[in-house]
């Protein structure tokens, strides 16, 4: 009944390349067990890293300081009415070369306050009896002052010219200048209105430096006078 067996398949040898390609993949799959192995152990032993937030804490608003009370108003001062009189003209020390523009936005002039009657610096619809503050800036004509210029005599201040005087040559210089109100000459104000010499001019320019006058008055007050004075230069004759 079984005089025929079956004959078993014969088992395959494996080859050497089988060999080879199955210990590299062993390896291969070794190692990246190690490397996970490593790789968990480092993640568990990493410390964690805490997140702080940082929230700013807004200062309290300081109370606006508090403002400061004006000062209760000053007493209201009227100023003195404006006397009835005339007005002053500058006089001009130096006279323009071209005409001045016309400024038609100016209050028209007039004339009736240039009257010459009453107290100098008023108008004619001022006030009897009124005052007004005098410009000591302002130079003012002979006429109009209450009390005029007159020169402290000074014997040394003018010098006669050596070369006019060793020829017998006499002369006159008319000087017109300004005494500010310390009775001094302002410098820059200097201008001959007449001369028979220049050197009697230049004798004149350099002492008017030196000379010292008493000066003019309006309503009490020293104020400014434009000067119109002879100086005469003379030889004594024996």
């Amino acid at each position: 009944m079984f005089n025929n067996l079956i004959e078993s398949k014969p088992k395959k040898q494996r080859t050497t390349g089988g060999l080879v390609f199955s210990g590299v993949i062993h390896a291969l799959l070794g190692t990246a067990a190690v490397y996970g192995t490593l790789q968990a152990k480092e993640q568990l032993e990493k410390p964690k890293a805490e997140k702080v937030e940082f929230v700013e804490m807004k200062k309290k608003e300081e109370p606006p300081p508090p403002k400061e009370v004006p000062p209760p108003p000053k007493d209201v001062v009227m100023a003195p009415p404006p006397p009835k009189g005339f007005q002053v003209l500058a006089a001009p020390v130096k006279v323009p070369d071209v005409l001045p523009d016309i400024d038609l936005s100016k209050k028209v002039t007039d004339e009736a306050d240039f009257s010459g009657k009453g107290v100098a610096g008023g108008t004619s619809k001022g006030v009897v009896g009124g005052t007004a503050p005098v410009n000591g800036d302002q130079p003012y004509f002979e006429f109009q002052v209450e009390k005029q210029v007159s020169q402290i005599p000074c014997a040394t201040c003018l010098t006669y010219p050596d070369m006019m005087k060793s020829a017998n040559v006499e002369g006159e210089v008319l000087a017109q200048f300004v005494v500010d109100t310390s009775g001094k000459y302002e410098s820059g104000t200097f201008k001959v209105l007449k001369s028979t010499n220049e050197q009697f001019t230049n004798a004149v320019k350099v002492a008017l430096p030196r000379m010292r006058f008493y000066p003019a008055e309006v309503g009490g007050r020293k104020v400014k006078q434009l000067v119109q004075q002879p100086f005469t230069f003379s030889l004594q004759k024996s």
